[in-house]
Protein backbone atom coordinates (compact mmCIF):
# COMPACT_ATOMS: atom_id res chain seq x y z
CA UNK A 1 0.00 0.00 0.00
CA UNK A 2 1.59 3.49 -1.14
CA UNK A 3 0.68 6.60 0.49
CA UNK A 4 1.47 10.19 -0.62
CA UNK A 5 4.22 12.37 1.00
CA UNK A 6 1.49 14.11 3.00
CA UNK A 7 -0.55 11.13 4.14
CA UNK A 8 2.63 9.51 5.32
CA UNK A 9 3.50 12.35 7.16
CA UNK A 10 0.17 12.80 8.97
CA UNK A 11 0.51 9.15 10.11
CA UNK A 12 3.96 9.58 11.55
CA UNK A 13 2.30 12.66 13.73
CA UNK A 14 -0.52 10.80 14.96
CA UNK A 15 1.58 7.87 16.22
CA UNK A 16 4.16 10.18 17.72
CA UNK A 17 1.05 11.98 19.63
CA UNK A 18 -0.25 8.14 20.68
CA UNK A 19 3.45 7.02 21.85
CA UNK A 20 3.61 7.23 25.56
CA UNK A 21 4.95 10.66 26.97
CA UNK A 22 8.85 9.55 27.66
CA UNK A 23 9.02 7.29 24.59
CA UNK A 24 12.29 7.53 22.83
CA UNK A 25 11.90 10.01 20.21
CA UNK A 26 14.05 7.49 17.65
CA UNK A 27 10.92 4.89 17.92
CA UNK A 28 8.54 7.74 16.96
CA UNK A 29 10.77 8.91 13.59
CA UNK A 30 11.51 5.00 12.73
CA UNK A 31 7.86 4.27 12.76
CA UNK A 32 7.34 7.22 10.33
CA UNK A 33 10.39 6.13 8.41
CA UNK A 34 9.10 2.63 7.56
CA UNK A 35 5.11 3.66 6.81
CA UNK A 36 6.58 6.28 3.91
CA UNK A 37 8.72 5.18 1.15
CA UNK A 38 7.93 8.13 -0.83
CA UNK A 39 10.78 10.53 -2.13
CA UNK A 40 10.49 14.18 -3.09
CA UNK A 41 12.44 16.37 -4.48
CA UNK A 42 11.89 19.05 -2.06
CA UNK A 43 10.76 19.17 1.52
CA UNK A 44 7.78 20.26 3.24
CA UNK A 45 7.30 21.80 6.90
CA UNK A 46 4.66 21.32 9.23
CA UNK A 47 4.41 22.46 12.55
CA UNK A 48 3.41 20.81 15.76
CA UNK A 49 3.01 22.73 18.95
CA UNK A 50 6.52 24.19 18.86
CA UNK A 51 8.36 21.19 17.48
CA UNK A 52 9.26 20.91 13.98
CA UNK A 53 9.11 18.21 11.63
CA UNK A 54 11.23 17.75 8.32
CA UNK A 55 10.28 16.27 5.29
CA UNK A 56 13.16 15.27 3.10
CA UNK A 57 13.97 12.53 -0.13
CA UNK A 58 14.83 10.08 2.21
CA UNK A 59 11.46 10.11 4.33
CA UNK A 60 11.24 12.31 7.57
CA UNK A 61 13.56 13.55 10.14
CA UNK A 62 13.33 15.67 13.13
CA UNK A 63 14.65 18.97 13.97
CA UNK A 64 17.00 20.14 16.46
CA UNK A 65 14.49 22.38 18.48
CA UNK A 66 12.42 18.77 19.05
CA UNK A 67 15.02 17.17 20.41
CA UNK A 68 15.97 20.17 23.12
CA UNK A 69 12.70 20.42 23.70
CA UNK A 70 11.74 17.08 25.01
CA UNK A 71 15.19 16.91 26.77
CA UNK A 72 14.14 20.23 28.43
CA UNK A 73 10.93 18.95 29.60
CA UNK A 74 12.01 15.38 31.05
CA UNK A 75 15.09 18.04 33.07
CA UNK A 76 12.33 20.21 34.35
CA UNK A 77 10.13 16.79 35.47
CA UNK A 78 13.03 15.83 37.33
CA UNK A 79 13.75 19.09 39.29
CA UNK A 80 10.27 19.45 39.71
CA UNK A 81 10.34 16.03 42.25
CA UNK A 82 13.23 17.00 43.80
CA UNK A 83 13.05 18.99 47.52
CA UNK A 84 15.09 21.20 48.92
CA UNK A 85 15.30 20.75 52.24
CA UNK A 86 16.69 23.37 54.95
CA UNK A 87 17.83 23.14 58.57
CA UNK A 88 16.61 25.23 60.60
CA UNK A 89 17.83 27.76 62.81
CA UNK A 90 18.88 26.86 66.76
CA UNK A 91 17.91 29.34 68.41
CA UNK A 92 19.74 27.67 71.56
CA UNK A 93 22.75 27.67 69.81
CA UNK A 94 22.74 31.36 68.88
CA UNK A 95 22.08 32.76 72.21
CA UNK A 96 24.35 30.49 73.62
CA UNK A 97 22.07 28.43 75.76
CA UNK A 98 20.80 25.43 76.80
CA UNK A 99 17.39 24.11 75.84
CA UNK A 100 16.14 24.53 79.70
CA UNK A 101 17.61 27.67 79.75
CA UNK A 102 15.26 30.09 82.14
CA UNK A 103 14.16 33.82 81.11
CA UNK A 104 16.87 34.79 82.84
CA UNK A 105 19.48 33.23 81.52
CA UNK A 106 17.99 33.92 78.23
CA UNK A 107 17.73 37.71 78.74
CA UNK A 108 21.50 38.12 80.17
CA UNK A 109 22.55 36.27 77.10
CA UNK A 110 21.20 37.94 74.79
CA UNK A 111 22.24 41.24 76.42
CA UNK A 112 26.05 40.49 76.47
CA UNK A 113 25.66 39.01 72.72
CA UNK A 114 23.65 43.00 71.40
CA UNK A 115 26.29 44.23 72.92
CA UNK A 116 29.46 42.51 71.15
CA UNK A 117 27.78 42.29 67.52
CA UNK A 118 25.52 45.45 67.30
CA UNK A 119 26.90 47.13 63.69
CA UNK A 120 27.99 50.60 65.20
CA UNK A 121 30.32 49.27 67.67
CA UNK A 122 31.16 46.20 65.69
CA UNK A 123 32.46 46.67 62.01
CA UNK A 124 33.71 43.33 61.29
CA UNK A 125 31.93 41.46 58.23
CA UNK A 126 28.95 39.80 59.18
CA UNK A 127 28.37 41.18 62.68
CA UNK A 128 25.41 42.68 61.44
CA UNK A 129 23.82 39.45 60.03
CA UNK A 130 25.14 37.83 63.81
CA UNK A 131 22.92 40.76 65.12
CA UNK A 132 19.59 39.74 63.54
CA UNK A 133 19.97 36.17 64.04
CA UNK A 134 20.73 36.96 67.95
CA UNK A 135 17.81 39.17 68.06
CA UNK A 136 15.28 36.73 66.14
CA UNK A 137 16.46 34.15 68.59
CA UNK A 138 15.61 36.34 71.61
CA UNK A 139 12.56 37.09 70.45
CA UNK A 140 11.72 33.30 69.63
CA UNK A 141 12.88 32.21 73.16
CA UNK A 142 11.56 35.12 75.79
CA UNK A 143 8.16 34.99 74.73
CA UNK A 144 6.62 31.49 75.96
CA UNK A 145 4.22 30.61 72.88
CA UNK A 146 6.58 31.44 70.56
CA UNK A 147 9.06 28.95 72.68
CA UNK A 148 6.51 26.12 72.97
CA UNK A 149 5.85 26.48 69.31
CA UNK A 150 9.74 26.20 68.26
CA UNK A 151 10.40 23.50 70.91
CA UNK A 152 7.50 21.09 69.39
CA UNK A 153 7.72 22.35 65.71
CA UNK A 154 10.63 23.97 65.11
CA UNK A 155 11.08 27.18 62.78
CA UNK A 156 8.51 25.65 60.39
CA UNK A 157 6.08 25.87 63.04
CA UNK A 158 6.75 29.76 63.84
CA UNK A 159 5.75 30.25 60.21
CA UNK A 160 2.83 28.44 60.28
CA UNK A 161 1.37 30.30 63.59
CA UNK A 162 1.59 33.19 61.38
CA UNK A 163 5.16 34.24 60.90
CA UNK A 164 5.70 34.57 57.50
CA UNK A 165 9.66 34.53 57.34
CA UNK A 166 12.09 37.57 58.38
CA UNK A 167 8.60 39.38 58.09
CA UNK A 168 7.36 37.99 61.27
CA UNK A 169 10.16 39.05 63.38
CA UNK A 170 10.29 43.14 64.62
CA UNK A 171 13.32 45.01 63.31
CA UNK A 172 15.80 43.80 65.51
CA UNK A 173 16.77 47.59 66.42
CA UNK A 174 13.56 48.36 67.64
CA UNK A 175 14.06 45.41 69.80
CA UNK A 176 17.25 46.64 70.67
CA UNK A 177 15.54 49.97 71.49
CA UNK A 178 13.16 48.70 73.18
CA UNK A 179 15.77 46.31 75.13
CA UNK A 180 18.37 48.37 76.39
CA UNK A 181 16.36 52.16 76.07
CA UNK A 182 18.56 53.69 73.25
CA UNK A 183 22.87 54.00 72.69
CA UNK A 184 22.87 54.96 76.30
CA UNK A 185 22.03 52.11 77.99
CA UNK A 186 25.18 50.20 76.68
CA UNK A 187 27.98 51.27 78.88
CA UNK A 188 30.48 52.10 76.56
CA UNK A 189 28.69 52.87 73.40
CA UNK A 190 28.27 56.57 72.85
CA UNK A 191 29.85 57.08 76.12
CA UNK A 192 26.91 57.76 78.07
CA UNK A 193 27.34 55.12 80.81
CA UNK A 194 23.97 55.22 81.95
CA UNK A 195 20.81 53.07 82.20
CA UNK A 196 17.75 53.34 79.40
CA UNK A 197 15.88 54.91 82.24
CA UNK A 198 18.25 57.25 83.59
CA UNK A 199 18.59 58.24 79.57
CA UNK A 200 15.22 59.33 79.77
CA UNK A 201 15.23 60.84 83.15
CA UNK A 202 17.98 63.21 81.87
CA UNK A 203 17.53 66.94 82.32
CA UNK A 204 16.28 68.62 79.41
CA UNK A 205 17.33 72.09 78.61
CA UNK A 206 14.03 74.61 78.19
CA UNK A 207 12.35 76.35 75.23
CA UNK A 208 13.17 79.27 74.28
CA UNK A 209 10.91 82.67 74.22
CA UNK A 210 10.40 85.67 71.78
CA UNK A 211 9.58 89.22 72.83
CA UNK A 212 8.76 91.94 70.68
CA UNK A 213 9.57 95.23 71.20
CA UNK A 214 8.60 98.63 69.38
CA UNK A 215 10.88 101.63 69.32
CA UNK A 216 10.80 105.21 68.64
CA UNK A 217 13.07 106.27 65.73
CA UNK A 218 16.06 107.70 67.76
CA UNK A 219 15.74 105.16 70.08
CA UNK A 220 16.73 102.82 67.59
CA UNK A 221 19.48 105.15 66.30
CA UNK A 222 20.90 105.96 69.38
CA UNK A 223 20.45 102.99 71.69
CA UNK A 224 18.49 102.49 74.98
CA UNK A 225 17.63 100.81 78.31
CA UNK A 226 14.04 99.16 78.15
CA UNK A 227 12.63 96.88 81.26
CA UNK A 228 10.52 94.75 79.99
CA UNK A 229 7.59 91.82 81.34
CA UNK A 230 8.53 88.73 80.56
CA UNK A 231 5.90 85.50 81.22
CA UNK A 232 7.69 82.15 81.20
CA UNK A 233 8.02 78.85 82.51
CA UNK A 234 10.10 78.73 86.23
CA UNK A 235 11.01 76.14 88.42
CA UNK A 236 8.16 75.10 90.59
CA UNK A 237 9.53 75.98 94.08
CA UNK A 238 6.98 73.91 95.48
CA UNK A 239 8.32 70.52 94.17
CA UNK A 240 11.82 71.95 93.37
CA UNK A 241 10.99 71.28 89.54
CA UNK A 242 10.33 67.01 90.18
CA UNK A 243 6.90 67.41 89.60
CA UNK A 244 6.26 65.16 92.54
CA UNK A 245 4.42 66.49 95.69
CA UNK A 246 6.08 66.96 98.47
CA UNK A 247 6.75 63.81 100.70
CA UNK A 248 6.29 61.40 97.99
CA UNK A 249 8.86 59.17 95.76
CA UNK A 250 8.59 58.25 92.13
CA UNK A 251 8.09 54.45 91.00
CA UNK A 252 8.39 52.50 88.14
CA UNK A 253 5.46 52.92 85.51
CA UNK A 254 3.61 50.10 85.45
CA UNK A 255 2.51 50.45 82.20
CA UNK A 256 6.09 50.08 80.50
CA UNK A 257 7.44 48.47 83.25
CA UNK A 258 10.20 52.10 83.34
CA UNK A 259 11.26 51.26 79.91
CA UNK A 260 9.14 54.50 79.24
CA UNK A 261 8.08 53.06 75.64
CA UNK A 262 5.46 50.98 75.28
CA UNK A 263 5.24 48.38 72.08
CA UNK A 264 2.02 47.39 69.96
CA UNK A 265 2.10 45.06 67.53
CA UNK A 266 -1.00 45.14 64.82
CA UNK A 267 -1.51 41.56 62.54
CA UNK A 268 -1.54 42.40 58.61
CA UNK A 269 -1.96 40.13 55.99
CA UNK A 270 1.70 40.90 55.32
CA UNK A 271 3.14 39.81 58.69
CA UNK A 272 3.42 41.77 62.12
CA UNK A 273 3.46 45.43 62.36
CA UNK A 274 5.69 46.79 65.67
CA UNK A 275 5.39 49.97 66.50
CA UNK A 276 6.94 51.88 69.29
CA UNK A 277 6.12 54.87 70.84
CA UNK A 278 6.35 57.22 74.35
CA UNK A 279 4.68 55.87 77.03
CA UNK A 280 1.45 58.29 77.33
CA UNK A 281 1.02 57.52 81.14
CA UNK A 282 4.42 58.44 81.91
CA UNK A 283 5.51 60.38 78.76
CA UNK A 284 8.35 58.47 78.91
CA UNK A 285 10.24 58.80 81.60
CA UNK A 286 9.52 55.63 83.33
CA UNK A 287 8.76 56.29 86.19
CA UNK A 288 5.24 57.83 88.07
CA UNK A 289 4.61 59.64 90.77
CA UNK A 290 2.27 61.68 92.72
CA UNK A 291 1.71 65.28 90.94
CA UNK A 292 2.68 68.17 92.60
CA UNK A 293 -0.28 70.46 93.61
CA UNK A 294 1.45 73.48 92.34
CA UNK A 295 2.89 72.92 89.30
CA UNK A 296 0.26 69.72 88.01
CA UNK A 297 3.76 67.55 87.68
CA UNK A 298 5.44 69.18 84.76
CA UNK A 299 8.06 70.77 87.38
CA UNK A 300 7.31 74.52 86.26
CA UNK A 301 4.73 77.32 86.59
CA UNK A 302 4.12 80.10 84.46
CA UNK A 303 5.02 83.34 85.88
CA UNK A 304 5.74 86.79 84.72
CA UNK A 305 8.99 88.53 85.47
CA UNK A 306 10.71 92.33 85.05
CA UNK A 307 13.63 92.06 82.89
CA UNK A 308 16.52 95.12 82.01
CA UNK A 309 17.57 95.01 78.62
CA UNK A 310 20.09 97.43 76.77
CA UNK A 311 19.44 98.19 73.25
CA UNK A 312 22.56 99.08 71.56
CA UNK A 313 22.61 102.14 69.03
CA UNK A 314 22.05 101.21 65.32
CA UNK A 315 19.22 98.30 65.36
CA UNK A 316 16.74 98.20 63.34
CA UNK A 317 13.17 96.50 62.20
CA UNK A 318 14.50 93.13 62.00
CA UNK A 319 16.91 92.85 64.52
CA UNK A 320 16.92 90.32 66.98
CA UNK A 321 18.40 90.58 70.77
CA UNK A 322 19.68 87.56 72.73
CA UNK A 323 19.50 87.84 76.46
CA UNK A 324 21.40 84.53 77.75
CA UNK A 325 19.27 82.04 80.32
CA UNK A 326 16.02 84.25 80.25
CA UNK A 327 13.88 81.79 78.12
CA UNK A 328 11.66 79.02 79.74
CA UNK A 329 12.80 76.67 83.03
CA UNK A 330 14.16 73.14 81.58
CA UNK A 331 12.77 69.68 82.88
CA UNK A 332 14.43 67.51 85.54
CA UNK A 333 17.04 70.68 86.46
CA UNK A 334 17.80 71.09 83.01
CA UNK A 335 19.08 74.54 81.46
CA UNK A 336 16.95 77.75 81.20
CA UNK A 337 16.31 78.65 77.31
CA UNK A 338 17.14 82.30 75.89
CA UNK A 339 14.72 85.41 75.48
CA UNK A 340 14.88 87.02 72.27
CA UNK A 341 13.41 90.16 71.56
CA UNK A 342 12.58 91.21 68.06
CA UNK A 343 12.68 94.65 67.44
CA UNK A 344 10.10 96.42 65.10
CA UNK A 345 11.04 100.60 64.75
CA UNK A 346 8.07 103.37 64.44
CA UNK A 347 8.44 105.78 61.70
CA UNK A 348 9.59 110.06 61.22
CA UNK A 349 7.60 112.36 59.81
CA UNK A 350 10.48 113.77 58.64
CA UNK A 351 13.69 111.52 58.69
CA UNK A 352 13.76 108.43 56.01
CA UNK A 353 16.50 105.60 57.05
CA UNK A 354 18.26 104.09 54.30
CA UNK A 355 20.77 101.45 55.92
CA UNK A 356 22.70 103.94 57.90
CA UNK A 357 22.22 106.95 56.08
CA UNK A 358 19.33 109.21 56.32
CA UNK A 359 17.35 110.55 53.83
CA UNK A 360 15.75 114.13 53.70
CA UNK A 361 13.80 116.37 51.20
CA UNK A 362 14.39 120.23 51.60
CA UNK A 363 12.69 122.99 49.52
CA UNK A 364 13.95 126.14 48.12
CA UNK A 365 12.98 128.85 45.89
CA UNK A 366 13.93 129.22 42.60
CA UNK A 367 15.74 132.79 44.03
CA UNK A 368 17.48 130.69 46.89
CA UNK A 369 18.58 128.38 43.84
CA UNK A 370 20.22 130.76 41.69
CA UNK A 371 21.38 133.23 44.43
CA UNK A 372 22.49 130.52 47.14
CA UNK A 373 21.05 130.64 51.01
CA UNK A 374 21.30 128.95 54.41
CA UNK A 375 18.35 126.61 55.64
CA UNK A 376 17.57 124.73 58.40
CA UNK A 377 17.21 121.11 57.86
CA UNK A 378 16.27 118.32 60.68
CA UNK A 379 18.97 115.30 61.46
CA UNK A 380 18.81 112.81 64.34
CA UNK A 381 20.79 115.28 66.48
CA UNK A 382 18.23 118.21 66.08
CA UNK A 383 17.88 121.28 63.56
CA UNK A 384 21.02 122.09 61.94
CA UNK A 385 21.71 124.95 59.32
CA UNK A 386 22.82 123.38 55.67
CA UNK A 387 24.13 125.92 53.53
CA UNK A 388 22.90 125.94 49.53
CA UNK A 389 25.48 127.02 47.33
CA UNK A 390 24.89 129.51 44.24
CA UNK A 391 23.32 128.02 41.39
CA UNK A 392 22.13 124.64 43.17
CA UNK A 393 20.49 122.39 40.28
CA UNK A 394 16.93 121.09 41.29
CA UNK A 395 17.08 117.64 42.47
CA UNK A 396 20.48 118.04 43.52
CA UNK A 397 21.90 115.96 46.80
CA UNK A 398 24.21 117.57 49.30
CA UNK A 399 25.94 115.29 51.87
CA UNK A 400 26.08 116.09 55.80
CA UNK A 401 28.76 113.87 56.45
CA UNK A 402 28.41 111.67 59.84
CA UNK A 403 24.90 112.88 60.23
CA UNK A 404 23.46 109.52 60.15
CA UNK A 405 23.00 106.50 61.92
CA UNK A 406 25.97 104.76 63.98
CA UNK A 407 26.74 101.52 62.49
CA UNK A 408 25.64 98.58 65.15
CA UNK A 409 28.62 97.57 67.25
CA UNK A 410 30.96 100.47 65.81
CA UNK A 411 29.42 103.52 67.78
CA UNK A 412 32.42 105.75 66.69
CA UNK A 413 31.19 105.25 63.06
CA UNK A 414 28.20 106.63 61.38
CA UNK A 415 26.74 107.01 58.25
CA UNK A 416 26.04 110.46 56.64
CA UNK A 417 22.35 112.62 55.75
CA UNK A 418 21.71 112.98 52.07
CA UNK A 419 19.38 116.31 51.52
CA UNK A 420 17.61 116.19 48.40
CA UNK A 421 16.71 119.58 47.17
CA UNK A 422 13.45 120.49 45.69
CA UNK A 423 13.29 123.77 43.73
CA UNK A 424 10.11 125.48 44.32
CA UNK A 425 9.18 127.09 41.09
CA UNK A 426 5.99 129.16 41.50
CA UNK A 427 3.23 128.81 38.63
CA UNK A 428 1.87 133.01 38.77
CA UNK A 429 3.69 136.01 39.30
CA UNK A 430 2.72 139.70 40.43
CA UNK A 431 3.40 142.04 37.51
CA UNK A 432 6.03 143.31 39.44
CA UNK A 433 7.67 139.79 39.70
CA UNK A 434 7.22 139.43 36.28
CA UNK A 435 7.97 142.97 35.50
CA UNK A 436 11.75 141.86 36.92
CA UNK A 437 12.22 138.34 35.46
CA UNK A 438 11.59 139.44 32.10
CA UNK A 439 14.82 142.22 32.68
CA UNK A 440 16.68 139.25 33.93
CA UNK A 441 15.66 137.52 30.59
CA UNK A 442 16.48 140.23 28.59
CA UNK A 443 19.92 140.79 29.84
CA UNK A 444 20.61 137.38 29.47
CA UNK A 445 19.89 137.19 25.94
CA UNK A 446 22.64 140.11 25.51
CA UNK A 447 25.03 138.18 27.33
CA UNK A 448 27.95 137.46 25.75
CA UNK A 449 28.27 133.80 24.97
CA UNK A 450 30.08 131.84 27.05
CA UNK A 451 29.60 133.90 29.86
CA UNK A 452 28.11 133.12 33.53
Amino acid sequence: MAFTGSQSLRLGIQQQQGAPRDAPLHKSVASAHRRSRCSRSSFQESRHGVDRINWSSGGFMTSKPLRLSILQKQQQRRQSSSVIVRADADYYSILGVSKNASKADIKSSYRKLARQFHPDVNKEPGAEQKFKEISNAYEVLSDDEKRSIYDKFGEAGLKGAGASGAAGFTNPFDLFETFFGGMGGMGGMGGMGMGGRAARNRSVQGDDERYDLLLNFKDAVFGTDKEIEVTRLESCATCNGSGAKPGTSPVTCGTCGGQGQVATTTNTPLGQFRQISTCPVCGGSGESSTPCNACGGDGRVRRTKKISLKVPAGVDSGSRLRVRSEGNAGKRGGPPGDLYVFINVRTDPELKRDGNNILVTCKISYIDAILGTSVKVPTVDGVVDLKIPTGTQPGTTLVMAKRGVPYLGKTNMRGDQLVKVQVDIPKRLSSEERKLVEELASLNKVKPAGSR
